[in-house]
């Protein structure tokens, strides 16, 4: 099974940002909302680049100056099964067996759109509604981390 993350990240606003593995790389997500496990709720997620398998664990400061400058926490991480669709159809359905996420989701294009997406978790027995989303990193967290961890270099990792 492919595995799916799901990046805590404080750049200029919080946003979660949500990763699935496929074909070598991560198709990635910013969702400003972060995922929910309420099927009401629809999640704006607006696809980026992909970006390389090792950034499944990547924790840390990107530094100022470098695109999404910020902290970064992992928020979940996982395994997923693959159902129907696939992102360059513009539907792509799949279940998340993560420590937060669980059961079915999709993820849809908005029509006329190519970088704007929803994010749904679909009724099952995992759905919980209402659901409210909690930012491991308060402020005095990433005050800490801002203070004390030195930004990763990203020349090293390029």
């Amino acid at each position: 099974m492919p595995f799916f993350v799901v990046h805590e990240h404080h750049s200029k606003h919080l946003h979660y940002d949500f990763r699935l593995e496929m074909d070598g790389v991560l198709k990635s997500w910013a969702v400003p909302k972060g995922p929910s496990m309420d099927p009401v709720d629809k999640r704006l997620a607006i696809q980026v680049d992909d970006h390389p398998l090792e950034y499944r664990v990547f924790e840390g400061i990107i530094p100022e100056g470098y695109y999404g400058a910020g902290a970064v926490v992992v928020w979940d991480s996982g395994m997923y099964e693959p159902l129907k669709g696939d992102p360059g159809g513009g539907k792509y359905e799949f279940i998340l067996h993560g420590k937060k996420l669980k059961g079915a989701f999709v993820l849809t294009r908005l029509k006329g759109k190519t970088k704007e997406w929803l994010l749904i978790k679909k009724k099952d027995v995992y759905a919980m509604t209402p659901y409210l989303i909690k930012p491991q990193l308060t402020p005095a967290i990433l005050k800490t981390m801002k203070e004390k961890i030195p930004p990763c270099n990203l020349e090293e990792s390029a």
